[in-house]
């Protein structure tokens, strides 16, 4: 049993747990800036980045996924940026258009494209790969002590674990002028502070954590760990730096429920397979704000 745990189920859920969590940080700060649906739209336009690196390429690793999915989102950015100034259209309204575009196109890509060889599908762009990211040169709970086997645990987690790090490191660098400029941008730029920059700032981290993310929990888990852990936990505090502290637990709560119930509770029932993990995952971190939204002591009339 810890075999088969350690093996097949702690990777993934750990993973899982990672990505949330680094989408939850930057995702309160895009919160309290009502620009939400940019995590959404960035989750979307990094498919036809990766798709043309894989085109260039020929392969499917981390290195040219990770460029060509990061330029595409920096991509949306800039196009969002320049529909909303040159042609004076309301935000939401340029993050529709570009994300919609982007992912379609990527989609026309994959539908054109030989990916037969290779995980790369609608399919997989959507709900991610999370079950197949088992460890299994894993012996048990011992191998967690092995330099040997921890070597080989899937790369997606190391790549996890750096991102979450390198966003947490830079969220509390940077911890003065980014909560500054997200609720008082005019005082913050009497400051001397360049508001623009520390904007376009969180919009970067919230694009590395949807690149870092996207191959392995795919779109739907993205979307909902940018806007339902931060929206959850705003609804629990005042203070922003509780607030982030509520996100990361709800992030972690949702990733690690939503895999068990995802891989058992159809067993527990009587079904005969599990669901998509993504899904269940997105929907528990929905579940928390519906709780939240109705006993949560700082909810909103």
């Amino acid at each position: 049993m810890g075999y088969e745990f350690v093996a097949l189920s702690l990777p993934p859920m750990v993973i899982g747990t990672l990505a949330a969590m680094a989408c939850a940080l930057p995702g309160n700060f895009l919160l309290l800036r009502r620009q939400a649906l940019i995590g959404d739209a960035i989750s979307h336009v990094v498919l036809p980045g990766i798709v043309v690196a894989f085109l260039i390429t020929g392969t499917v690793t981390t290195a040219p996924m990770m460029l060509g999915a990061a330029g595409a989102a920096m991509l949306s950015v800039l196009l969002i940026e320049a529909i909303r100034r040159f042609g004076r259209v309301e935000p939401g309204a340029a993050m529709g258009v570009v994300f919609t575009a982007m992912f379609a196109g990527g989609v026309l890509l994959l539908e054109q494209s030989d990916t037969s060889s290779v995980h790369l599908d609608v399919e997989h762009a959507l709900y991610g790969n999370l079950e197949s990211l088992i460890w299994l040169d894993a012996l048990g709970w011992e191998s967690l002590a092995d330099p040997t086997a921890l070597a080989l645990l899937p790369p997606e987690l190391l790549r996890m674990a750096v991102t979450f790090a390198g966003l947490a490191l830079a969220t509390a660098v940077f911890w003065r002028p980014m909560k500054l400029s997200t609720f008082d941008e005019s005082f913050a730029r009497s400051l001397g502070l360049p508001t623009t920059a520390i904007g376009l700032g969180i919009v970067a981290m919230a694009a590395l954590a949807a690149v870092a993310a996207f191959d392995a929990v795919g779109s739907i888990i993205v979307i909902a760990m940018f806007i339902c852990p931060p929206a959850t936990a705003r609804l629990m505090t005042n203070r922003l730096e509780h607030q982030i502290l509520w996100s990361l637990g709800f992030a972690a709560l949702s990733a690690v429920l939503g895999y068990v119930i995802a891989g058992y509770g159809p067993l527990w029932i009587g079904a005969a397979a599990s669901v998509s993990a993504a899904g269940m995952i997105a929907t528990i971190s929905g579940l928390f704000l519906g709780i939240a939204a109705l006993i949560a002591p700082h909810r909103r009339a």
